[in-house]
């Protein structure tokens, strides 16, 4: 009985002393060190860039489909300012480089950074602070031939282009020349209300002799370390690079030896750059074998790479080449229909073949009832339903027990001393009531997964942010600003904890773990409005639930 004591006073001063330490590292005042090194490390960012050019593949097949290579990232000055092409949708702000056609620059009008400000809206491509990320694209030529890469300069017809109100689409042409019969038009199209961005190059040989070209995109972003936080559960997410190499999901850290050199030649994949909510992708044609590559260059900007077959244009000939870009939320309708298993990027962890038909019954109760705060209810409530029966067993053993409370007091009492008999007598009633004290744990197991992969479909989905609910709560991916729902979780913890029976004969225990919905309750304050909502909800009905089953329990005890 001590040493239990002794576990139980440690669990709780190691709660205690991550709570202090997580609150240190967020908000005590930052090292004067650290706050100067910041702004150089950002301007770093700024002022340089991989300027790399992915090499060509040989005309005959590589030994292996692996050894296909790109080149490592190189540090170099920025080119001097380009002329700038400002597009706008319905739905994207977007700024295109004249210097290799480079998005450069991508609002998402849609999403503001901060709720009630549309006027401040997330950024994604981005030139200045707090750091680097563009999506560079273009044609390698061989035999060093004249090419239009990420470093050529393209002409445009105008420097403004708007989606019109009821128009299909939105095309923006780029053009360029080697002056001796060869002529590309690269054109990015843009459609209303969608976040995909295609890419197209239309290549007219009137040179005597073929050309060959590879397409390719690089996705260069600048890559900081993020300490996770329990007060910031936005840090828990993804930030870093990722490739879908056709048959499996792999999320790529830039900090790793072996990542940070990877090198993958397949079909049906994809690239993407990704953060909290919102990501960058290039998806290739599915019917090719690309060159795939991850780098970091001196400044630690990260460069995922993908580059393509040679394909010969002969003279007085026209090829098309062709790529897709998506660059807004992860929305998972768009990023289906953009790629092959794109909707991955709304990243549920290993839980995902649970968590995604999870989103897809959240997403169809909201069509139905319009309000996410009400759709994460029902949902709770049906996933609830679901394990009725499974946790039926559970709530009516912890029934028996509490009923039993007395009697296993007794027991403890009388042979505290003698524990081999202690453990006999329990045995005996166990089996005489016919109660098996585990019976309990394997519906609560197999429950488990479905919770967890349900907290990762809150705190990942985009339609979760800023979306309203009621009353006080604005913001379903905040804390709660007055945290009204942390206290009522704390409240109902504490009433489901007198629900269940006395965990121990120890009343210094049994006070121990009743004040542990004080602590779940200070943990969970900082965690977003929604996620409280769906343990406040599911320990409410765990407590209808337990309170039914008591009362069917010592109606039966009665008749007995």
């Amino acid at each position: 009985m001590d040493n239990q004591r002794v576990f139980v006073w440690a669990a709780l001063a190691l709660l205690l002393w991550l709570n202090y330490t997580t609150w240190q590292n967020d908000y005590a005042p930052p090292k004067p060190v650290a706050a100067a090194a910041a702004p150089a490390a950002a301007a770093a960012s700024v002022d340089k860039s991989s300027q790399a050019l992915p090499e060509l593949p040989s005309d005959t097949p590589p030994a292996s489909p692996t050894t296909t290579t790109l080149p490592q990232a190189t540090g170099t000055e920025l080119p001097a300012a380009a002329a700038i092409i400002h597009v706008r949708t319905d739905v994207l702000d977007m700024d295109i480089s004249t210097r290799g056609g480079d998005l450069v620059r991508a609002d998402l009008l849609k999403y503001p950074k901060v709720k009630n400000q549309p006027n401040v809206p997330v950024r994604l491509f981005n030139t200045g602070s707090p750091g680097l990320f563009v999506a560079r694209s273009g044609l390698r030529a061989a035999d060093k031939r004249a090419e239009p890469t990420h470093q050529a300069t393209f002409e445009a017809a105008q420097s403004e282009y708007q989606l019109a109100a009821g128009a299909k689409q939105l095309e923006v042409p780029l053009k360029w020349s080697d002056g001796q019969g060869l002529a590309v038009t690269k054109t990015y199209i843009f459609e209303p209300g969608t976040y995909r961005i295609g890419v197209r190059y239309d290549v007219s040989n009137d040179s005597a002799t073929p050309w060959k070209a590879a397409s390719y995109v690089q996705l260069v972003r600048h890559y900081e370390h993020v300490e996770r936080s329990y007060f910031n559960v936005e840090t828990y997410a993804y930030r870093g690079p990722a490739v879908f190499n056709g048959k499996a999901y792999h999320k790529l850290n830039a900090e790793d030896k072996e990542d940070s050199h990877f090198k993958g030649t397949f079909t049906g994949g994809w690239a993407a750059a990704m953060q909290h909510h919102f990501v960058a992708a290039a998806v290739p044609p599915r019917d090719q074998s690309y060159d795939y590559q991850l780098s970091v260059d001196a400044q630690n900007n990260f460069i995922l790479s993908y580059r393509g077959p040679l394909i010969e244009v002969p003279a007085a000939g026209k090829h098309t080449f062709s790529e897709t870009l998506f660059v807004g939320p992860k929305m998972q309708e768009q990023l289906k229909v953009t790629g092959p298993e794109l909707e991955r990027t709304a990243d549920y962890g290993r839980l995902t073949i649970i968590a995604q038909p999870l989103f897809w019954l959240l997403e169809q109760v909201h069509k139905f009832v319009g309000n996410w705060g009400w759709a994460i209810i029902i949902v709770t409530f049906l996933i609830k339903l679901t394990f009725y029966k499974l946790t039926a067993a559970s709530g009516r053993s912890m029934a028996k027990m509490r009923n039993l409370s007395p009697r296993i007091k007794a027991i403890q009492e009388r042979y505290k001393d003698d524990r081999e008999q202690l453990g006999r007598q329990m045995m005996e009633l166990y089996k005489r009531e016919k109660i098996n004290p585990l019976a309990g744990c394997l519906p609560i197991l197999i429950q488990i997964p479905f919770f967890l992969a349900f907290y990762w479909v809150l705190l990942e989905s985009v339609e979760m942010r800023q979306a309203p609910f009621l009353g006080w709560i604005t913001d379903l991916s905040s804390k709660d600003p007055f945290f009204i729902l942390p206290l009522l979780m704390g409240g109902a913890m504490f009433a489901q904890f007198k629900l269940q029976p006395t965990p121990t004969t120890d009343p210094m225990q049994a006070k121990i773990f009743a004040f542990m919905p004080v602590i779940m309750a200070s943990t969970m304050a900082w965690f977003p409005a929604g996620l409280v909502l769906y343990w406040l909800t599911n320990t409410l009905l765990s407590i209808s639930q337990q309170y039914r089953i008591n009362k069917l329990v010592a109606a039966e005890s009665k008749k007995d």
